[in-house]
């Protein structure tokens, strides 16, 4: 499927959509977003699908990817995105927020807001950015297996997207290991694995892949590993890839870059060039359609 289109079906559910996009060797592209104005935007620019993340989120916030975010305040961030797009979401569920029971709590409220999937990864609760530090442990495979089981058995909407996380690699374990994990997550009713790495290179994702042999599709976030060619990704039979924090890292720098120099020029002269203007994001949030509305429904006259 072309990456410029949705989906091919856009009056199925989220969920189908997704995973119409999520075949084995498309390597589709999935946008890390974080509010609703950073999902228009990668949905205007193409994106045929988009991340919640759960870092871009939190950081959005204010807060730490360290769980410190409320699950209610993620999804009402989730919900401001749904509504403002018709690319599927794939929310990252991070750990679940604890035991079964409230990572079934969560993918059940994502489900509502209209999301297509939830992410969930193998990690203890309170979890630590995967790109931060060493302290990274891992649930009992029983018990994360029964997380995946409690949120199949929620949901409403078969076609809703499970998606199992393992972090294996981040945590320092090896190939087989994630392999293991990787089919019991499977067997408990995952749809989608997504294998994590952060490693400067592909070496480890491949190796994975190669022996995986797209048991359930596979999806990856490359975020140390991004000059890897997306052909690469395809060989190597990956379903998605994700760009999760790169959206985000661009607006910290963005707005950073501005308030310096705004406040050593004391005049927004010196930025104006380099944002954009109103009359952008006026189009991008279709300000024209809603002055048409308002000049059919304000002055709206029954029939006699």
């Amino acid at each position: 499927m072309n990456d410029s289109q949705p989906t091919s079906d856009p009056g199925a559910s989220p969920g189908a959509r997704l995973r119409a996009l999520l075949s084995p060797g498309t390597a589709t592209q999935l946008m890390g977003v974080h509010d609703g104005m950073s999902a228009r935007i990668a949905s205007a620019e193409g994106f045929p699908a988009l991340w919640a993340s759960s870092l871009c989120m939190s950081t959005g916030l204010g807060l730490r990817d360290s769980d410190e975010a409320s699950w209610n305040q993620l999804i009402t961030l989730v919900g401001s995105m749904t509504q403002v797009t018709d690319r599927p979401v794939l929310v990252d569920g991070d750990t679940g927020y604890g035991n079964f029971n409230t990572a079934r709590m969560f993918a059940r409220a994502a489900e509502r807001v209209g999301a297509a999937g939830v992410s969930f990864e193998d990690k203890f609760f309170p979890k630590m950015n995967s790109f931060f530090g060493d302290g990274h442990h891992l649930e009992p495979i029983g018990k994360f297996c029964g997380k995946l089981r409690a949120c199949r058995e929620m949901l409403s909407d078969p076609s809703f997207v499970h998606v199992a996380r393992t972090e294996t690699l981040i945590a320092g374990g090896s190939v087989a290991e994630a392999l293991d994990r990787a089919a019991a997550y499977a067997d408990a009713g995952a749809d989608v694995i997504f294998i994590h790495s952060r490693q400067p290179d592909v070496s480890q994702v491949a190796e994975f892949c190669r022996q995986w042999q797209s048991l359930r599709p596979v999806i990856i976030s490359p975020t140390t590993y991004h000059r890897t060619a997306m052909a690469t990704f395809r060989d190597l039979g990956i379903a998605g890839v994700i760009w999760a924090n790169q959206s985000m890292r661009a607006a910290y720098a963005a707005i950073r870059d501005t308030c310096r120099t705004v406040l050593a020029q004391e005049s927004v002269s010196g930025v104006e060039d380099g944002i954009a203007s109103l009359k952008e994001i006026f189009s991008l949030y279709e300000y024209e359609r809603l002055a048409r509305d308002d000049k059919r429904y304000s002055f709206w006259e029954p029939a006699k």
